[in-house]
């Protein structure tokens, strides 16, 4: 058989790019595969569709196949004499040979199973057979019945190690010029290796993960097309993996908590535009009209033209958060899901079909959008407002002009608020546009044209949030001027709070304190209440306003209603934590384990655990139905009505 031997100082560097390249082509081939398997189950995939998954499929399986092979990427790339001996080759090779074994059986495997579960195969499946006592009779069942799987195995593993053979390398006598050489090379194979596995090499690239194939399909019922199963099964281990939970019958527990969402009103539905603007780390510590009562009245805050907006808007008196991230954000806000634990986009349940403010408003005709100045794919935004209904994503790219990026994070506020106003007017009414922020964030960083304009404050972030203000006061000064703006519902929160300076914000709740303003310019949405709100109240609070015609599923609640029976969820780490009127209850998945009444004891100096007085055992029934909701329809994929 004909033997291609690499030859000189790169050669044995030449011969891994082929083999990678080999694994590449092995993995997309399989894709098709497991694509015509079950093509009974993806009956809209067009061939182009199909092409542009094939596509974005190799980005996740170069992440696969770089961590699958990193043993023998290490044993190519060290800068070693020995790796020439025919010993070392041999180990080398085997160990390519059985660890990539493991990665083209996985994926055959997902062949027969994924229409069982419809999902790629996670981590999350050692915990759920860690139980089986007959798990050797069910791998020889399947062996059996699949016999053809197991036959195309055999065929790829012999042809697999055919084709290794033929690409040789042929030794070279070592020097100190070679030793530099092959030390340099293995330093920048080290610095491509971390941006492979990332996803990428910018500073707001977050880690791929499973929900990153959204920016490829059109649902995510198709997102199993673009992954591979040891890519999934990689990214999983080790990954909260819910438990079915049974406090309470199906009845008892949609009159404590139901999720599901009746039409509130047989009114005509208003087409208003929605546009939701959210806004990074503005915590509500930094907007002195939510703090009137700090400092005997003498606080001004961070936010002058915020201020003068809440005064022309409904808002409120407390105003939460459900995560502590960026990342924990967009589902709360526009699909009325919060991450518990973990963030929602980064679990195993991230591929569940969900509902969303967008893709309920595109079902009645809307233009939805999504506007984000970062580079196309940060924070994996992209990929969620896909899956969530966004028709159209504008960021960094689409912008296109790099004289207006910060150096680090994206384009400036002011200039891209101003690119989203022009943009919006463009669109036919009615339409869904979002807003993410990004300029104050860290290194707290302002135009050169500013320094000096804005107050610096105790935290570094205030000078970034009054810059990020200014530019919301020109967004509005700009979008007054075009026919859409006084048909506009505008829903501005924060992603989250951050680090605090005022003692009434040194405390847990206040730890995810923010400001939730709904200002709909046209009508007479004018107040303030004292009603516990949250994130995720908003996509509720938007579609009953609306008078939305049809029953949906979100874990909020209206934060117009009258009712005072709803409560606001967040976590921190493996705690939950529950407000519920004055109270505040942690809870650690059994029992509480702490409780306080923050009108009385607002900076929780005394932990009334021990009083027990009759609303913690209402909060705890609330918390235990919340978990049940929550965990059963995460397993279940039932965040949405069929």
């Amino acid at each position: 058989m004909f033997k291609n031997k690499f030859r000189g100082t790169l050669g044995i560097f030449y011969a891994l790019m082929i083999r990678f390249a080999l694994l590449l082509l092995i993995y997309s081939a399989m894709r098709v595969g497991f694509f015509l398997f079950n093509r009974s189950l993806f009956p809209h995939v067009s061939a182009t569709e199909l092409w542009l998954m094939m596509l974005g499929g190799i980005k996740f399986d170069l992440v696969a196949l770089l961590y699958i092979n990193a043993p023998y990427i290490l044993l190519m790339i060290l800068p070693i004499p020995w790796k020439y001996t025919v010993t070392y080759q041999q180990i080398a090779k085997w160990i390519f040979i059985i660890t990539n074994s493991f990665g083209f059986a996985l994926n055959l495997i997902d062949y027969a199973y994924f229409p069982f579960t419809l999902k790629r195969t996670t981590g999350t499946v050692f915990q759920q057979f860690s139980n089986e006592t007959n798990l050797l009779v069910l791998v020889k069942d399947f062996l059996i019945d699949y016999w053809y799987l197991l036959a195309v195995f055999i065929l790829l593993m012999y042809a697999f190690i055919k084709v290794y053979d033929t690409i040789q390398v042929k030794s070279i006598r070592f020097n100190a010029k070679i030793v530099a050489i092959h030390f340099g090379i293995m330093l920048f194979v080290a610095f491509m290796f971390v941006g492979g596995v990332r996803g990428g090499w910018a500073h707001s690239t977050r880690p791929i993960t499973l929900s990153n194939a959204g920016d490829y399909v059109k649902s995510p019922e198709e997102i199993p097309i673009v992954l591979n199963t040891p890519f999934s099964m990689l990214k999983t281990l080790g990954a909260v993996n819910l438990q079915p939970i049974h406090y309470f019958s199906e009845p008892e527990l949609e009159k404590i908590y139901p999720v599901v969402h009746q039409p509130a009103s047989r009114e005509p539905f208003k087409d208003l535009n929605v546009v939701v603007l959210i806004l990074e780390s503005f915590g509500k510590e930094h907007v002195g009209a939510l703090n009137t009562d700090i400092q005997n009245g003498q606080y001004k805050g961070y936010t002058p033209f915020l201020d003068s907006l809440i005064d022309q808007a409904y808002t409120f008196s407390h105003t939460y958060a459900n995560g502590r991230k960026s990342i924990d954000a967009l589902p709360s806000i526009i699909s009325g899901i919060p991450s518990m634990g973990e963030p929602f986009v980064l679990s195993v349940y991230s591929g569940n079909t969900m509902t969303s403010l967008p893709s309920i408003l595109a079902d009645k005709g809307y233009q939805t959008a999504f506007f984000h100045g970062a580079p196309n794919g940060s924070m994996g935004f992209s990929a969620y407002t896909k899956l969530a209904g966004v028709q159209q994503y504008f960021g960094k790219n689409e912008y296109n002009n790099d004289k207006d990026f910060d150096g680090i994070w994206g384009i400036w506020d002011e200039p891209f608020l101003q690119f989203t106003a022009k943009k919006i007017n463009t669109f036919k009414q009615p339409f869904f546009a979002g807003f993410f922020s990004l300029s104050s964030h860290h290194p707290f960083k302002v135009p050169e044209k500013y320094a000096g304009k804005f107050p610096k404050g105790p935290l570094e972030v205030q000078e970034p949030v009054g810059y990020t203000d200014l530019a919301l006061k020109e967004f509005f000064e700009t979008a007054k001027s075009m026919p859409w703006y006084e048909n506009t519902l505008f829903v501005i929160c924060a992603d989250h709070a951050t680090v605090s300076y005022l003692p009434e914000y040194k405390t847990a709740p206040n730890a995810f304190a923010i400001p939730i303003v709904f200002y709909y310019p046209g009508g007479e949405l004018k107040g303030k209440s004292d009603r516990l709100v949250q994130q995720i109240d908003i996509l509720p609070t938007v579609l009953n306003y609306m008078n939305y015609d049809k029953p949906y599923v979100a874990f909020g609640f209206d934060a117009f209603s009258n009712q005072k029976n709803n409560f606001v969820i967040n976590s921190t780490g493996d705690v939950y934590n529950m407000h519920y009127k004055e109270y505040y209850m942690t809870y650690d998945g059994a029992v509480p384990n702490s409780f306080y009444d923050l009108k009385k004891d607002p900076l929780m100096k005394a932990n009334l655990l021990n009083a027990s007085p009759l609303v913690l055992d209402t909060m705890t029934t609330n918390m235990k139905a919340f978990v049940q909701q929550y965990n059963n329809r995460m397993i279940n994929n039932k965040l949405a009505i069929p």
